[in-house]
């Protein structure tokens, strides 16, 4: 069937999607095939497709469907986060739009309103990542917070209890007010921050002088229980035993000594505030400080700090009034600005609050350890392997991990508490009755309470590859897809989540939870900016699509996308969805569009129209076979372009790979093998190379298949009657062949390079490429080098004659390719003779930098010795041929 004059995304995609849902192309079931198993990074139930999302996916879709066409049983698992603190604020929104505060219901009608919104707004991203093509297994969509993937959590928190692992207790936290829970070190952001050293003065008691010390946090000083200098600070040593007044305050408290403290950092000395500050509460830990809590879970000073007129004042307010004060009573000698790094939410964006709360932890060290080796020593593999060193470094300096939420919207801590205070841990009230009656047989169920915590959501998500096969159960689908094949995810996340699912591989399995990780780079906009929603940058991902179509924007983010580099992508989106707008946009030079994802749908019309070139031909049964050379060329590019492929893909090198895929499918295959083998005239093409030219077309489109699945399906249905249910996902991937005769792309690429300058030549002449014939005068008796492509050079260079001479024409226009020197007989003035010769000292000057640079290399031990030795081979030849231009560019310019 003759395809449409122009490609349009909008017509095909919804149609082949569905047509792949419809044959459940998609789903996997364990049989004795292989299996490649892919499980999706869960996106948040909260989100939206970002460009990270369309990146991310789009690499692990690739993956995935190259599998599924080598006869793999791929198996891509989708799914979605429960994200405890983000989706609870949402729900907290919710219910106060309605009119509802959370502190009025109970935990029960928080969570059915909390089902109910993850029901409405839960699956969005899963429906927006089909219009990217994703070719998940939707059958197998898992939630975090699903039944058996709570079972799960709670199943691993009760194992790592009784190993001694997990324990309660009092620890100096990050504490975020807004959201009203504890966050692990990880989701604590740190951000350059403004702010100002205050000088405040301690007078020391029972005498008229005062101490200054610096702060940076005026308001924590209600809760101040010392002040620290360091034993070695000669200033300070006649203080010894003595004690200040704290400011407004009032309160006596000793001054101490300890070496922590740096003698030229500030004045020297420190004020020891044991609830607000991790130094200060080690110190106070040391020396035995009273611990006052000035700072309530709300971020408003508490009834602790003593002045009822700062009690319910929010922290920031309360600085300011407090700096007024200082100032009134002549207790702040001067203010200074100072940059420091503040802590805030990695959800809410909260400045954090170090605060003293009782907390569950997990012990990391014994955890860690397979993690850790496993790693390094290439058992789980990253790519790139630059990140080890990241991983490493974290993994040598694990602090306990802060496992515990003060949530309703997550999975609640197995913990039952006791009329007494002590507790058991169980998986369920029943199993948690039992161990509670060992220790008071007349406890009842109703004498059990729960701890009202949730656990860390990536206490949920570290189990990722296991629970979402149901590992726990030990099933056969964790038999037979466990452990998985790859993990694609951000190198931001590599602490959050890659390190934690290995230790909780080893540790609950005994195995990898995957063999390989692909760490992406993040995408930034042209100022090198993350892309984010507050900071307003980030294009919509759904337009984007629209407007290029989904295999467009897929090629634009790949091509540009080497594993664990950022992405500069720099691009506006028209607000408006008229299509003439939208045409308008895209071909406005000056607009801010997006070239990556311009090239995309650039190359989807490029490839449309080569296959309606073909179909414009007509075929002849009865002419010979015509073009051996240029289809033997075009094979053996593609077989290279196989090995080339299968080199790349093997160590992840995506970017590569479609790179080298691209420049065949343009450059060889469109500009050169078609020019070559179309019919001059009548349009009549052999039987033979028609075929040919399909079978090469087809292969074409199967490798790239996996970047671009909608163009390639619509143009592979096209190629010839399919039946229902046939699709190019589930076609064979080509199988690389032995190459017969590798010179061929050398011979082919000579002929090129001719035509080229021939037709460089005519341009700068002002010649038309069609009426004026040239002659072309090559230097060189044998003639074997451009007898399979001479009848190409005679007709895409408009050549009438080739002769072969070792005598140079008196005047002619001359160019050199390796060691050949060919000639154009022309009529020639003197600046023509003089533009020749310049070009000849350029292209001369140019082979010995290139010479200089390949002897360089070759001259490099650690070259030398790291290289394969094809790759040495490949630079000797480079070498022996940049020597023989030079050779002939000399004669030639004698």
């Amino acid at each position: 069937m003759e395809i449409s004059k122009t490609y349009n995304p909008a017509d095909t995609e919804q149609k082949w999607y569905e047509y792949w849902l419809k044959h459940k192309f998609f789903e996997s079931k364990p049989d004795h095939r292989e299996p490649y198993a892919i499980v999706i990074p869960p996106p948040n139930v909260t989100g939206i497709l970002h460009m990270g999302h369309l990146l991310n996916n789009t690499i692990q879709d690739v993956l995935i469907r190259t599998a599924r066409m080598k006869g793999k049983n791929a198996c891509w698992v989708p799914g979605t986060d429960h994200a405890s603190i983000a989706t609870e604020a949402k729900v907290v929104q919710m219910l106060k739009e309605k009119g509802i505060e959370k502190k009025d219901i109970s935990r029960e009608e928080f969570l059915k309103y909390a089902f109910e919104w993850k029901d409405k707004y839960g699956g969005i991203i899963l429906h927006q990542l089909q219009k990217l093509g994703a070719s998940c297994d939707w059958s197998r969509t898992r939630f975090t917070m699903e039944d058996d993937l709570s079972e799960a959590v709670t199943q691993s928190f009760v194992q790592l209890y009784e190993k001694g692992y997990i324990y309660r207790g009092i620890r100096m936290v990050n504490w975020d007010p807004v959201g009203k829970t504890a966050l692990s070190d990880e989701e604590v952001i740190f951000k350059e921050n403004n702010g100002k050293f205050y000088y405040l003065k301690y007078k020391i008691v029972g005498t008229n002088d005062y101490l200054t010390i610096a702060t940076v946090r005026p308001e924590t000083i209600f809760g101040d229980t010392a002040v620290c200098a360091n034993p070695n600070d000669e200033r300070y040593q006649h203080l010894k035993g003595k004690k200040v007044i704290v400011p407004i305050i009032n309160r006596e408290v000793p001054i101490i000594f300890d070496e922590y403290v740096e003698k030229d950092f500030g004045t020297g000395i420190l004020k020891i505030t044991p609830a607000h500050d991790i130094n200060d509460y080690q110190i106070g830990l040391k020396h035995n400080l009273e611990v006052i809590d000035t700072i309530a879970d709300d971020g408003t000073l508490s009834q602790a700090c003593g002045v009822p007129k700062y009690v319910g004042v929010e922290r920031f307010i309360a600085r300011k009034q407090i700096v007024k004060e200082l100032k009134e009573i002549d207790l702040l000698e001067k203010e200074e600005d100072y940059k420091n790094q503040v802590g805030t939410s990695e959800r809410t964006g909260a400045v954090i609050e170090p605060k003293l709360s009782t907390q569950w932890f997990m012990k990391m060290e014994e955890i860690a350890k397979p993690a850790l080796e496993n790693v390094m020593n290439d058992t789980v593999q990253f790519h790139p392997a630059k990140f080890k060193n990241m991983y490493r470094s974290w993994m040598e300096n694990l602090k306990d991990w802060c496992l515990s939420r003060q949530l309703w919207w997550g999975q609640r801590i197995p913990a039952y508490y006791l009329p007494d205070g002590s507790f058991v841990v169980a998986e369920n009230i029943d199993k948690a009755l039992e161990k509670a009656q060992t220790k008071n047989p007349s406890i009842t169920q109703k004498d059990l309470r729960q701890d009202e915590d949730v656990l860390d959501t990536w206490a949920s998500s570290w189990l990722w590859p296991i629970s979402v096969f149901d590992g726990f159960k030990n099933t056969k689908d964790f038999q037979y897809y466990y452990p998985t094949s790859t993990l694609v995810t951000g190198f931001d996340i590599i602490f959050f989540w890659v390190a934690r699912m290995v230790m909780a591989g080893y540790e609950f399995t005994g195995k990898l939870p995957f063999k390989d990780v692909y760490f992406t780079g993040l995408i930034r906009d042209k100022l090198g900016r993350k892309m984010s929603k507050s900071l307003g940058n980030s294009p919509d991902a759904l337009r984007l699509i629209d407007i290029y179509g989904a295999d467009g924007v897929r090629f634009g983010l790949l091509r540009s996308s080497a594993a664990g580099n950022d992405l500069l992508f720099d691009t506006d989106v028209p607000k408006s969805q008229k299509k003439e707008d939208v045409e308008a946009f895209v071909n406005d030079p000056n607009s801010h569009n997006s070239k990556l994802c311009e090239q995309g749908r650039n190359f989807n019309n490029k490839i449309w129209n080569s296959f309606r070139l073909l179909q414009g031909w007509e075929i002849s049964s009865t002419d010979a076979f015509k073009h051996q050379k240029s289809v033997e060329f075009m094979e053996t590019k593609l077989n290279k372009l196989l090995i080339s492929i299968e080199e790349n893909t093997s160590k992840y090198r995506l970017s590569e790979a479609l790179n080298d895929l691209y420049n065949v499918f343009w450059d060889d295959y469109c500009s050169w093998y078609l020019e070559m083998i179309k019919p001059i005239g009548n349009n009549i093409i052999d039987a033979e190379t028609y075929r040919k030219t399909l079978d090469i077309f087809e292969k074409l489109l199967t490798i790239l298949h996996p970047f671009m699945p909608f163009v390639t399906e619509e143009l592979w249905q096209n190629i010839k009657p399919r039946k229902e249910g046939e699709s190019i996902c589930m076609a064979q991937y080509p199988i690389i062949q032995e190459i017969e005769n590798e010179n061929i792309i050398e011979e082919a690429q000579l002929a090129f390079e001719v035509i080229i300058n021939v037709r460089n030549f005519r341009n700068k002449k002002g010649l038309s490429p069609t009426r004026d014939a040239l002659d072309l005068q090559i230097k060189s008796k044998n003639d074997n080098d451009f007898s399979n492509f001479t009848q190409y050079i005679l007709r895409l260079a408009n050549v009438s004659s080739i002769k072969f001479s070792e005598e140079k024409p008196a005047k002619a226009f001359s160019f050199v390719i390796k060691n050949y020197e060919f000639f154009i007989p022309f009529q020639e003035n003197d600046n023509d003779l003089s533009d020749s010769k310049t070009q000849l000292l350029k292209d001369l000057e140019y082979a010995k930098g290139f010479k200089e640079s390949i002897l360089k290399k070759l001259q490099n031990e650690k070259f030398v010795q790291n290289a394969k030795p094809e790759v040495i081979e490949m630079e000797r030849k480079k070498l022996a041929d940049a020597e023989a231009k030079i050779k002939t560019l000399e004669e030639s310019i004698l």
